[in-house]
């Protein structure tokens, strides 16, 4: 199969995603409507935001902790606002995705050693989501977690034939499953009716409670600033909107960056919503979460047996939406570092491989999901380490060259992401 095939196979034909010129997406458009055509390529980003792994950590960091670090779920959402807007303006600026700009400028082997990161980011990124969804299936319908599994594995392949038929029929779907976290976790805070005075502390006042409440932060975090959301979000901005000028570029990153804020803001409350639900919840009564299955249990004792339902549902929709990013992005990925891609069908029934000998095993699904961040934490430095430095660099960006409190505060950023994650590494393996 040819690159050209397989690349409209999954992010659609040119026809659908890559036509369309500033002036021909504006038209005669007005008011709200001009921001109609941008809007998409955001909320399939920030679907990495609201994974089964940030369930886990979320709940786990509320249940111990309280609203203690909400705080730390704000810091990185905001964190996450500034380097997925790198990540588009990037694709924008150059016409180009991330691992596209880094096979042209490092050396051949550098792009196939981060070829290789890239996929075995992807796999880990296809655990958390593929077990996730698997184990909304078994909270909510009682399906021993293999059929769970086969389940979620013939789900997966039904959002990839969306895919073929374009990134619009995608973009609306993925959406349309992350209003469902939305609703479940909206219903969930009404009902758990969490206490103003703690929860506003917990947001304002940055504390820590010993190691223990660090390693949580580093988790959320690391849970929080993906790197397959990087690659993924400078490939969905390439070529869908085209500036003809550098004026042009600005003014499609301006609309751009009201994509990401509104969907980053969305991902930010559902990530919140579950660190207060599990502090007026479990905390409150005394209550340590440690699995998911644990959790919903006690959202059935605590709450009703509807609020165990829409946690489950949460979940699914969370790993089901999820799984299509990362297949999205494991497609980037190739065909940016080493000019290859490969069918998607076949590209997503590897990536199926390890979740299912995971669950055949019988390992524990959330313990899985936890060490599903680990692995991740190897990949950030190698896709945020480039983003800053291509972004930065005049020659290749024009107009839109990050300005130097950008560049300034972006590397402050990935110092800090990069210093947490070998913390959460040392912790995990040593601690």
């Amino acid at each position: 199969m040819t690159t050209t095939q397989t690349g409209n196979e999954l992010l659609g034909n040119e026809k659908t995603l890559h036509s369309k010129s500033f002036e021909q997406a504006l038209g005669k458009k007005k008011g709200l409507k001009r921001l109609l055509p941008f809007l998409g390529p955001a909320f399939i980003a920030a679907v990495a935001y609201i994974d089964p792994g940030n369930f886990a950590t979320n709940i786990q960091a509320g249940s111990k902790f309280g609203y203690m670090l909400l705080w730390v779920i704000f810091a990185s959402n905001l964190m996450a606002i500034l380097i997925q807007s790198l990540s588009a303006k990037l694709g924008i600026a150059t016409g180009q995705n991330l691992p596209e700009v880094a096979r042209d400028h490092f050396p051949k082997w550098a792009s196939i050693g981060l070829w290789i990161q890239g996929e075995l980011i992807v796999m880990a990124t296809d655990l958390a989501e593929f077990i996730g969804a698997a184990l909304g299936l078994y909270l909510i319908f009682g399906i021993p977690m293999l059929p769970s599994a086969l389940i979620t594995a013939a789900a997966s392949f039904l959002i990839l034939e969306l895919q073929r038929k374009g990134v619009r029929p995608l973009e609306a779907v993925i959406t349309g499953m992350v209003f469902i976290v939305v609703i479940a976790f909206g219903v969930q805070v009404f009902f758990s009716q969490p206490e103003a005075a703690p929860l506003m502390k917990g947001l304002f006042v940055p504390k820590f409670d010993g190691v223990s409440s660090v390693l949580l932060a580093a988790g959320i975090l690391g849970a929080t600033v993906m790197p397959h959301a990087i690659y993924l979000h400078s490939a969905l901005t390439q070529r869908r909107i085209v500036g003809e000028t550098e004026q042009e570029k600005v003014k499609i990153f301006k609309f751009e960056f009201v994509d990401i804020l509104i969907a980053m803001i969305i991902a930010g409350l559902i990530n919140a919503s579950m660190l207060v639900v599990a502090s007026a919840l479990f905390n409150t009564n005394g209550i340590v979460i440690a699995d998911l299955d644990v959790a919903f249990h006690n959202f059935e004792v605590l709450l009703s047996p509807g609020a165990a339902i829409l946690f489950g549902v949460g979940l699914l929709s969370a790993g089901l939406s999820s799984s299509s990013v990362g297949t999205m992005s494991g497609d980037v990925i190739m065909q940016g570092y080493i000019r290859r891609r490969i069918p998607i069908y076949l590209r997503r029934f590897i990536t199926m491989l390890p979740p299912l000998a995971i669950i055949i095993s019988g390992v524990n699904p959330t313990y899985a999901l936890v060490m599903s961040q680990v692995i991740l934490s190897f990949g950030i430095a190698f896709a945020l380490i480039p983003l800053i430095m291509f972004t930065s660099r005049k020659k290749l960006m024009g107009q839109l060259v990050n300005r130097k409190g950008t560049t300034v505060i972006s590397w402050l950023i990935a110092i800090l992401i990069i210093i947490l994650n070998l913390f959460l590494l040392y912790q995990t393996f040593f601690g």
